[in-house]
């Protein structure tokens, strides 16, 4: 229900997906008036589909205004709630939201906990590189972080990266203003230590975030401040420069002739910048399988979501983390 277009996009890419792969159940959670009318929208609605999906109406959801302790206190007949209850009840193996991040957060901590050694979980997702992705955490869950949480976040996303991206050794750079091993603070040069002392992580030093597009590093590693502000900057460029190649390929008939010239390069370009095709991120330390789909997501985008919580799902990533991180 969550996120700017809510069961517009959810449901579509839910029906979509449960097409594609034969072996997922999905559980709507929410308002059962407006879930079904998108239901009724689906081109490809079989009997063998309907049977492999079910929907629970709510009497409410939780805004995106939602402070996270307003919403644990008050929300607990909501659709979010009721999701990541299931999950608990062991009715399904994950969760995927567009909804209220804080709230989504303090919902899975409160019924599903956290992996031994972890008090609170990790955001982590993938952005794009020259070649394949990078993976950066924390996006937005800890705006302050010890050297040894940052630590944690390493090793829970080589971890992730290994098992459900299959990329053997991962490497593992931190984020900081320089390269040099003096730049930065204290919390940064503690986790530097330890990452490197770690013989479970491919730690390679600092990286700048002009090298975050580079093939330099699978892995980033900051604290969710940083992280945050990151990934909103990128997706704000990736926008701009969408407009700006725009703009100049309609200013005259050369443009345009250009533009129809390039039109399939020009869409693997605009494939490539677009945040749907990275949405899904992972609520890395909790004790199941939570997503988190960008608030203004399209169907694409929710797609990728899902796959990304099959994924984890298959390889039973939680409980691997948690005997990676008790080694």
């Amino acid at each position: 229900m969550g996120g700017d277009f809510g069961v517009e996009v959810t449901i579509p890419a839910s029906l979509i997906f449960l097409k594609n792969n034969p072996s997922v159940f999905i559980s709507f959670y929410g308002d059962l008036t407006q879930i079904n009318k998108q239901i009724r929208f689906y081109p490809d609605l079989t009997k063998t589909l309907i049977d492999r999906f079910e929907v629970f109406h709510c009497k409410s959801e939780v805004s995106m205004k939602e402070k996270p302790s307003f919403s644990l206190k008050n929300q607990k007949n909501s659709s979010m709630w009721r999701a990541i209850e299931s999950l608990s009840d062991e009715v399904n193996s994950a969760c995927i939201s567009t909804g209220n991040t804080g709230a989504l957060m303090a919902f899975s901590i409160s019924q599903l906990g956290c992996i031994k050694g972890i008090n609170r979980p990790a955001i982590c997702s993938r952005i794009p590189k020259l070649n394949g992705f990078t993976y950066l955490l924390d996006l937005g869950a800890n705006v302050i972080c010890s050297g040894e949480k940052l630590h944690q976040f390493a090793l829970m996303a080589s971890r992730m990266v290994s098992l459900v991206h299959h990329i053997d050794s991962p490497s593992v750079a931190i984020l900081n203003i320089g390269i040099e091993e003096n730049k930065g603070h204290e919390e940064l040069w503690n986790a530097a230590k330890l990452a490197k002392a770690d013989k479970n992580i491919n730690y390679l030093g600092f990286i700048e975030g002009s090298s975050l597009f580079t093939d330099k590093v699978d892995i980033v590693v900051c604290d969710g401040f940083t992280g945050n502000i990151t990934i909103k900057t990128m997706e704000g460029f990736a926008a701009l420069s969408h407009r700006y190649l725009n703009k100049e390929l309609s200013l005259n008939y050369f443009g345009k002739l250009g533009k129809i010239l390039i039109n399939r390069p020009l869409k693997r370009f605009y494939g490539k910048l677009d945040p749907s095709q990275y949405d899904g991120a992972s609520f890395l330390g909790l004790n199941k399988v939570v997503i988190k789909s960008h608030g203004n997501t399209n169907i694409d985008g929710f797609y990728s979501a899902l796959n990304s919580a099959m994924l984890e799902v298959k390889s039973d990533l939680p409980n691997r983390v948690e005997k990676a991180l008790l080694n």
